[in-house]
């Protein structure tokens, strides 16, 4: 069928076509086909195995990284202590409020509360006690045998692994070194996590 069609004064023939639902035929699709099913746990099979492996060293490598920066802020905080106070390292001297020398107790408030130039301590601040405190809490180990405990192991001795003490960390007070309670191998497998 064809109407005339004037445009800009020039008449021209258009087909006019009219859909007839008797001629086109509709398509349902109610499912997949099998074909297809299997296609997508293929693809699904090849991306996870693909994804799996790197996810599992992502998590190594997050506990790593927070391993050097809880490194990095505990040596700080030690350094900045041992600077206010003529020298001395957290927990070489009794804290005043029960805590020993060479023990967790007086290592632990020495950095976390309020202290004097002798290392005496209290929770608020006052004229005397002025300085710290230097860390919120003592980060608890993120790698190894001994994760997730934040206990410190303090002594006057050279800082070595202790892996059976349960403790986080090892602090030597004559040097100020702390190291990871960890002998475990780094991802990398070069170093220990004590040797960090």
């Amino acid at each position: 069928m064809h109407e005339r069609v004037s445009v800009c004064g020039v008449a021209r023939k258009r087909l006019v076509t009219r859909k007839r639902g008797s001629n086109m035929r509709k398509y349902r699709r109610g499912a997949f086909s099998l074909i297809e099913l299997v296609i997508v746990i293929v693809i699904l099979a090849v991306i996870s195995a693909i994804a799996l492996p790197r996810i599992s060293r992502g998590a190594k490598g997050a506990g790593e990284s927070a391993l050097g920066q809880d490194l990095a802020v505990f040596r700080n905080a030690i350094e900045l202590y041992a600077a206010e106070h003529g020298g001395d390292f957290p927990g070489v001297k009794a804290d005043g409020a029960g805590g020993a020398a060479n023990s967790f107790a007086s290592f632990e408030s020495q950095l976390t509360k309020y202290s004097d130039v002798f290392g005496a301590v209290t929770d608020t601040k006052d004229a005397t006690h002025k300085f710290g405190p230097y860390l919120h809490k003592i980060p608890p180990l993120p790698v190894g045998i001994n994760q997730g405990a934040a206990t410190v192991k303090v002594g006057n001795v050279a800082a070595t692994v202790d892996v059976a003490s349960g403790d986080g960390w090892v602090f030597d007070t004559r040097t100020g070194q702390v190291i990871a309670n960890a002998d475990d191998l780094e991802e990398a497998g070069v170093r220990t996590y004590d040797e960090w």
